[in-house]
């Protein structure tokens, strides 16, 4: 994929998308030592239709000490729908939450942004650093709130999951978010690497646990399915969106 390919479908996208991707990028340069993460030759970048509409996949994917694989996805379906997709998979060495982001919008409005820290710890309990942090943000106020799904107990007490409704809200859910992935990237940088075999075994649990829960979007699932078949539908959500198994 050209550097052009990558640049035009985010200058393409709803300004909040746009902006949110710059910012992830941008704190995670500022905050870590990133690597390129190998992607699949032909998962990097995809074409497919959707109802007679094009489809465009674009992923971005880096790894570095104490991530195996941060990963920036960005969707476009015809003019009308835009997606952006983040997830930070820890090394196993490292007992820290999954940060997911994900917004779903276009034709000039966000229906639904969502962003979290999400514990892998054995009980679901975030880290103390990463509570006292969290804890000591200042409330945001949001007109309308979003139900998690069924399959949602992989989320935390502080997840945010919002239909941002004008600019200030925008504005402020895009704070949030750097605000969450600065401290997630300032904590993890400070967190000493496990060293026992069960620790280790309990984070490579929790992990799988998240990707597990996460496959069962079936919004996400059925999308793909329509464009590009089942199979490779499976392959994608396995390997690139949630991969415990290559852990």
């Amino acid at each position: 994929m050209t550097q052009a390919t990558q640049v035009s479908l985010r200058e393409q996208q709803y300004p909040l998308i746009h902006n949110l991707a710059d910012c992830i990028e941008a704190v995670w340069r500022d905050n870590l030592d990133l690597s390129p993460y190998q992607v699949p030759e032909d998962l990097g970048y995809v074409e497919g239709a959707l109802e007679g509409e094009r489809l465009v996949i674009e992923n971005h994917c880096y790894k570095t000490p104490q991530f195996r694989k941060l990963h920036l996805e960005l969707a476009r379906v015809g003019n009308g729908l835009d997606i952006l997709h983040c997830v930070m998979f820890p090394n196993p060495e490292y007992g820290i939450p999954i940060f997911g982001a994900d917004l779903v919008g276009g034709r000039g409005s966000i229906s639904a942004a969502i962003v979290d820290l999400s514990p892998v710890h054995p009980e679901r309990a975030l880290p103390r650093s990463y509570y006292n942090a969290l804890s000591n943000l200042p409330a945001l106020q949001f007109e309308q709130t979003r139900e998690l799904p069924q399959w949602g107990d992989i989320f935390s007490d502080f997840c945010l999951f919002v239909r941002p409704m004008g600019d200030r809200e925008e504005a402020d859910f895009l704070q949030r978010v750097r605000e969450y992935l600065t401290l997630h990237c300032q904590l993890a940088v400070a967190t000493e690497p496990l060293t026992t075999s069960l620790e280790i075994e309990q984070v490579l649990a929790g992990q799988r646990y998240y990707c597990e829960k996460q496959q069962q979007n079936d919004k996400t699932r059925r999308v793909l399915e329509k464009s590009f078949g089942t199979e490779w539908t499976e392959r994608y959500m396995t390997t690139m969106l949630f991969d415990f198994a290559t852990v």
